[in-house]
């Protein structure tokens, strides 16, 4: 497979310790921002008032090196690793009931940009550790973000290290780093004075792409926000505890107020309409990632979400932990 490397891993899981996983956050103060966007993507609607209590947050999503100390301390499997069980999934296809994960598989030639299946193709053997195929590894993807993690394994993960994942508000105010109400979290313009400030895609996609980084980068590579955190726009979208609801706002906040430390919707409104007889819940993925490009999915802005069910892995979908004052989870 295109991008495949040596099946040899060099990621030392004994340079970390229990401490090393409370290093590298920023304390955010908390305050009141505008969430939401009235100028993109209908689910990213209505702008609202949102207000926040301090919390911590990670600089940077978490890499394959800490996800590898992880798996090392606990024997964990994630679900990429995990065959599914049939029973929830009626109707699919037996090659699809095998451990592994989607992967993007970038076409030589321009598609039909409404048919995602023209560059997302399912692989048995793809997982955190194989993250193009089974052929591939981690050999200097160390300070990579980690990918093809479902949403249980970032739980798992933060539960391990003594943090939380972060509200869909939690992170938008943390990506915007102190600018309220700009498009991007550095401000008005996507690439002020011709400088990139995220790992977005470069060109027409999917097909065409020059960015010097053609897949993950590593963390930090790309400038930090006004709160000194990397990478929380593009490089890989990032899940939040918040389940998927069509409208931004929550449904059961009051017109009147501004809500405090807002959940999102529920979870019975999360499911996929357009797939009525599978039954999987979804949750708010933030960021964007690599694949982001200005002719396609323009989701590289704090405001931007998505709905990533809850079982599903890929390659360009990642996380970073928090942890609350005075109340952990």
């Amino acid at each position: 497979m295109a991008g495949a490397v040596s099946p040899r891993s060099t990621i030392d899981t004994a340079s970390f310790d229990g401490e090393d996983f409370h290093r590298g956050m920023q304390r955010i103060v908390g305050g009141t921002f505008r969430m939401g966007s009235d100028r993109h993507y209908p689910e990213e609607a209505p702008t609202r008032r949102v207000a926040l209590d301090a919390f911590r947050i990670d600089e940077a999503p978490v890499t394959n090196a800490r996800f590898a100390a992880f798996v090392a301390a606990t024997g964990h499997r994630t679900v990429a690793e995990i065959s599914p069980d049939p029973r929830d999934y009626p109707g699919a296809l037996p090659h699809m009931l095998h451990p592994g994960s989607l992967v993007f598989v970038q076409p030589r030639e321009p598609v039909n940009l409404r048919f995602p299946s023209q560059w997302w193709s399912f692989v048995a053997g793809a997982d955190w550790r194989h993250p193009y195929g089974p052929d591939s590894s981690l050999t200097g993807l160390d300070d990579h973000p980690v990918v093809h993690v479902a949403f249980a394994d970032a739980k798992a993960y933060a539960r391990w290290a003594g943090k939380a994942l972060p509200t869909e508000a939690e992170w938008e105010f943390a990506a915007r780093g102190g600018l309220d109400e700009t498009e991007f979290a550095w401000g008005q313009t996507l690439v002020p004075g011709g400088q990139r400030m995220a790992n977005i895609w470069e060109g027409d996609f999917p097909h065409t792409n020059t960015s010097a980084f053609p897949r993950t980068s590593p963390v930090g590579a790309f400038p930090p926000n006004g709160y000194g955190l990397s990478d929380m726009i593009g490089n890989v979208w990032e899940w939040t505890t918040d389940w998927f609801a069509q409208g931004a706002g929550n449904p059961l906040q009051k017109s009147c107020c501004i809500p405090r430390n807002p959940r999102g919707g529920r979870e019975e409104d999360s499911f996929d309409p357009g797939q009525p007889r599978i039954r999987i819940p979804r949750k708010v993925v933030k960021g964007g990632s690599h694949l982001c490009a200005p002719n396609y999915c323009r989701r590289y802005r704090p405001a931007a979400r998505h709905a990533q069910p809850v079982d599903t892995s890929m390659s360009h979908v990642g996380f970073r932990c928090i942890t609350r004052e005075g109340n952990p989870t």
